[in-house]
């Protein structure tokens, strides 16, 4: 019945909206003919339409509740392909709407509503019970968007604080295309995925080596920033689903740049806002795909909805829903708390590391700490794709395991106490590991698989006898007595001793004092949009408002303790040859002295003893 009356309303439609060809001149008898066939049609369309709401509200009295009819989507595939796609299929409520409004505009973010129950949760999950306005407004006027500055147009911009976790996490993904994968955005089509969860591919592009960020095109980056978002809701949904959320809202088709597109959204979104479970309900929409180049397609087409002022809140509700809100609960140490934290509204590390790993841990060590009796807390189940450093772990208040500081790609999110930023490296040979790092990774997780103390970097006695045998590391007895006499094992302790130590008993001490050393460069990109001090706007008048995008030279010294180091590079200044051996110059430049920010404190928690320096401003983490 219902196929019956849907074929009838779409009948009436395609025969009020046929025009009539140009003709040449004919006689007015046949004129007078034509026109009984048109008001023919006329008749019929209206007996249609009466007929098929006749019907809905007998069916409707014969129900206690009618459920609202699924809206279609303006760019969703219709059964009979002569209906014009840009129409959605009106009910008795959208009669008042004029024929030509329909045919004009069109719907986005179609799709399913979400129940009351899924709504209350959802916005419970996230906000919490006393969400003030400020946090709502920071995460409802936050889109997802390239810089405009040509410097860091391959950075997304941050205007309001708060949802730098979700931008960040997204950075870090779009980077990943940009700098590996860019000459095979050529080759597919848009809506074809490059990269699959079960695929992994390596590949240098020519612009990385050269540093030209500037030449990514803005069909480039909207690839990027599409293959990024798929992927960690594919990553979030275990590689089996994802789910799109959008917001449903009625708009004119605009035909032009990403600009015009986006002031006419603006304009469509102007009033809207989300207070209470109430509001998400009614104005949001969601998805759900299990094929990548469908979701790809689809998240191309409302792309514009992400790039205005809720894309970040939006996508967040997409990788929550991709997950299952119940298994979003279920991979928390405490569900009651919200996952946005009071009261400044900055996303939790349960939020950073669902966008990362696709599980929403609260921790950021290795697998699973074991508790005893049953408990456990929850960590970081594998190698991900891009990884994650913490200034609190500089501090001693976390330990980030190797999982997220050995992410497959050199790309990390660096976490401070009250924001979220980017580190990234052009070269993933970065990433290897030479004779000492190898050595000391191998003794640090074994260190780490015996600390139970939450990544405090302390273990037992008995701990430590079973990772000197697993290291095959042979102290004299003096030396050992001397590291148990409190009791317990620090890690700082230890690894001064194994410095100490020769080589040929287990330790790290080497003569030649060549085994440690590293050069590389990084680069910190900082979305947060604030003045910079070596420009101005184009009227000259105020200082230029734009992200921050730094290079930083990084050495790791070939010295074993860090006042040696820096002893040779004090010598340095008076002294050419021992200036090739700190490895801190450029070529035919001066030698850069060794600098400090707190981003270097955070280096040093993946590069132990690393030296930075910069030229310019310091580069911030806040």
């Amino acid at each position: 019945m219902a196929d019956q009356e849907d074929e009838e309303l779409q009948m009436a439609l395609r025969m009020s909206l046929q025009s009539s060809p140009p003709e040449a001149k004919r006689s007015k008898q046949r004129e007078i003919a034509e026109e009984s066939v048109e008001a023919r049609n006329r008749r019929l369309q209206r007996e249609l339409m009466a007929s098929a709401a006749e019907k809905r509200i007998r069916a409707a009295t014969g129900n206690k509740t009618v459920s609202p009819a699924k809206p279609v989507c303006a760019r969703e595939e219709s059964r009979n392909e002569s209906v014009p796609m840009a129409i959605t299929t009106p009910t008795v409520a959208k009669e008042e709407m004029s024929l030509p409004q329909l045919e004009k505009s069109r719907v986005l973010g179609c799709g399913e509503e979400l129940s009351s129950v899924d709504a209350e949760q959802l916005f419970l999950m996230v906000f919490g019970s006393c969400v003030s306005k400020d946090v709502l407004a920071q995460w409802s006027n936050q889109g997802i968007r390239f810089s405009s500055d040509p410097e860091t147009c391959m950075g997304l911009v941050q205007h309001e604080g708060g949802p730098c976790g979700v931008l960040a996490t997204i950075q870090a993904y779009v980077l990943k295309y940009l700098l590996f994968f860019l000459d095979d955005f050529g080759k597919v089509k848009v809506n074809n995925p490059l990269y699959n969860l079960d695929q992994k591919k390596i590949y240098r592009s020519s612009n990385a080596a050269s540093n030209n960020f500037a030449s990514f095109t803005e069909d480039i980056k909207a690839r990027a920033l599409v293959h990024s978002m798929v992927e960690i809701l594919f990553l979030c949904g275990s590689g089996k689903r994802a789910v799109i959320a959008t917001i449903k809202v009625q708009c004119h088709d605009v035909e032009g740049s990403e600009a015009d597109q986006n002031e006419m959204l603006a304009k469509a979104l102007e009033g809207l806002s989300i207070a209470s479970a109430s509001d998400l309900q009614k104005i949001l929409r969601v998805n759900t795909y299990s094929i990548q180049a469908t979701a790809m397609h689809h998240l191309m087409e409302v792309l514009p909805v992400f790039r205005n002022r809720m894309g970040a809140m939006l996508f967040l509700i997409s990788a929550l829903l991709s997950r299952g809100l119940e298994s979003v609960q279920d991979d928390r140490d405490d569900p009651s708390l919200p996952l946005v934290t009071a009261p400044f509204g900055h996303a939790s590390q349960e939020i950073v590391n669902l966008l990362i790993c696709g599980q929403a841990v609260p921790n950021v060590f290795d697998g699973r700490m074991d508790l005893g009796g049953g408990m456990f807390l929850k960590g970081i189940p594998m190698t991900p794709e891009i990884g994650f450093l913490s200034l609190l772990e500089s501090l001693n208040l976390c330990k980030v395991g190797q999982h997220l500081k050995c992410p497959r790609w050199p790309i990390w999110v660096v976490g401070s106490e009250s924001h979220y930023t980017v580190l990234f490296a052009l070269d993933p040979a970065v990433q290897e590991e030479n004779e000492l790092e190898e050595r000391e990774s191998r003794i640090r997780r074994a260190f780490d698989a015996q600390d139970q103390s939450g990544g405090g970097g302390f273990i037992s006695v008995e701990g430590f006898h079973q990772v000197l045998r697993e290291m095959n590391i042979n102290f004299p007895p003096e030396r050992l007595d001397n590291l148990c006499s409190s009791g317990f094992i620090v890690w700082s302790e230890f690894w001064q001793a194994l410095l100490d130590l020769d080589k040929g008993l287990g330790g790290l001490k080497d003569s030649s004092g060549l085994m440690g050393k590293k050069q590389f460069d990084l680069y910190h990109f900082n979305g947060i949009a604030k003045s910079v001090s070596n420009g101005t706007s184009a009227g000259g008048e105020s200082p230029l408002q734009r992200p921050r995008l730094c290079k930083l030279s990084v050495v790791v010294p070939p010295r074993w303790t860090q006042e040696e180091f820096l002893a040779d590079v004090v010598s340095s200044s008076s002294n050419d040859s021992s200036t090739r051996e700190t490895g801190i110059v450029e070529l035919n430049q001066p030698p850069q002295p060794p600098q400090h920010a707190p981003l270097v404190d955070c280096i040093r928690t993946r590069w132990p003893r690393a030296i930075c320096s910069w030229i310019g401003d310091a580069p911030s983490i806040v």
